[in-house]
């Protein structure tokens, strides 16, 4: 493997890590297994510290294609607590506002959800990492800014619903969504929550899919030691020669 000349490496991101995290992790391992100091790294695609899933890392001159990658479609699935939002509209915040839901159905649910699939207009996430002002929105939000950031348009090309269990005491549903660069899942349960006349937040999510790369494609980083030690690695002793 020549991580210099540019290699892509797909990484099932572990829960709590953050994409910063895994890049970092990756970098150090390659560079230590090269016997580098220096070597550039980046990720196609953020995913937040409480997603897990498919996170593709490139590596040298390979980074010339993060844009690519980018603009693969992506799908995800997610679970939805229904009745409840949070500041974030997941797990970050602790609930703010409960909300009724025993008007909702399941044929309500996936007539909504089906309001969703085409081309949308979403406004991100006070706590996201667009840039307002100069600054990223969610350094904004946690100091108690009011942070107004425009609709975006988006594509959302499925939205399949996998469990509906509306009778417990936190009801709750699960989504597949397959759909397009710059979609926050997060913003998409706030806005089915609306939509169901309640409120919604994220408890779970995982990117299963970028383009073609699948979850199964995927190394957990926390092995990635041991992965690139039995590799064939180009090192810079090699590469001068």
């Amino acid at each position: 493997m020549d991580f210099k000349k540019g290699e892509v490496l797909y990484f099932n991101k572990p829960l709590g890590w953050t994409s910063f995290k895994v890049v970092g992790h990756a970098r150090y391992h390659i560079c230590r297994r090269m016997g580098v100091k220096k070597l550039k790294v980046g990720h196609a695609g953020t995913l937040d510290p409480l997603a897990t899933g498919v996170m593709i890392v490139c590596t040298g001159k390979a980074t010339k294609r993060i844009e690519e990658f980018q603009y693969h479609t992506k799908e995800y699935v997610a679970t939805l607590r229904l009745g409840a939002t949070t500041p974030s509209y997941d797990l970050e915040h602790e609930i703010d506002a409960v909300y009724p839901t025993g008007h909702i159905t399941r044929e309500r649910v996936e007539e909504v959800l089906a309001s969703f699939v085409g081309t949308i207009e979403q406004v991100p996430p006070a706590f996201s990492a667009c840039m307002v002002d100069g600054k990223r929105a969610y350094e904004l939000a946690r100091k108690g800014r009011e942070v107004e950031l425009k609709p975006k348009r988006l594509v959302i090309d499925e939205v399949e619903l996998l469990e509906c269990r509306l009778d417990d005491a936190e009801p709750k549903i699960r989504i597949r969504v397959v759909c397009s660069k710059g979609t926050y899942i997060r913003a998409l349960a706030r806005d089915i929550g609306e939509a169901l006349h309640s409120g919604a937040h994220l408890t779970e999510l995982v990117r299963t899919r970028v383009g073609d790369v699948r979850l199964e494609d995927c190394l957990n980083p926390e092995y990635f030691k041991e992965w690139i030690d039995k590799q064939e690695i180009e090192t810079e002793e090699e590469s001068k020669n």
